[in-house]
């Protein structure tokens, strides 16, 4: 399942791979990347115990990760991340995404999380979830582009935002 490379006009999806982390470090270390959802950085050492831990999948059996990198083809670069937690038997999952700083404004997080949503609801979810901070507009705005709409629920701060498949 998490296996399939996902193109789309100007991208490719490409599953997470643990050689993916020394690029991924220089894409994903501008601090400003953390600024609605903490955290830091994380070296390419770090990053690669990390991408590790989520290609090893859920210790929860009933919990599927499924990671890809974002690659902008004409420039054969890494530009960022998605990933989907999917539970309920495969019919829920909850989407993230995350395009480093000097590839924002280009519309690769709505590209890339528009792919996302497209297979996953290809593939039998029925409710997509994101969590989106109130004052970061772009993830607003890519999320409404992925067919998401706010539902005014929060949790830890963020707005939750949802799509059913009927």
């Amino acid at each position: 399942m998490s296996g399939v490379v996902v193109g789309s006009g100007r991208l490719d999806l490409v599953p997470l791979d643990v050689a993916h982390a020394e690029e991924m470090a220089g894409v994903l270390a501008d601090p400003a990347l953390h600024a609605f959802i903490g955290g830091a950085p994380l070296t390419a050492p770090e990053l690669r115990a990390r991408y590790e831990r989520l290609a090893a999948g859920s210790p929860d059996p009933s919990v599927v990760w499924r990671n890809w990198v974002v690659r902008l083809r004409d420039e054969g670069r890494l530009t960022g991340t998605v990933q989907a937690t999917v539970t309920d038997g495969g019919r829920v999952a909850e989407v993230a995404w995350v395009v480093g700083t000097d590839w924002q404004g280009r519309g690769i997080a709505r590209e890339a999380a528009q792919g996302l949503v497209g297979l996953l609801v290809a593939q039998g979810v029925r409710t997509v979830l994101a969590h989106v901070h109130p004052g970061h507009t772009a993830s607003a705005a890519v999320a409404r582009a992925a067919g998401l709409a706010p539902t005014g629920e929060e949790q830890d701060g963020e707005i939750r935002w949802r799509l059913d498949i009927p």
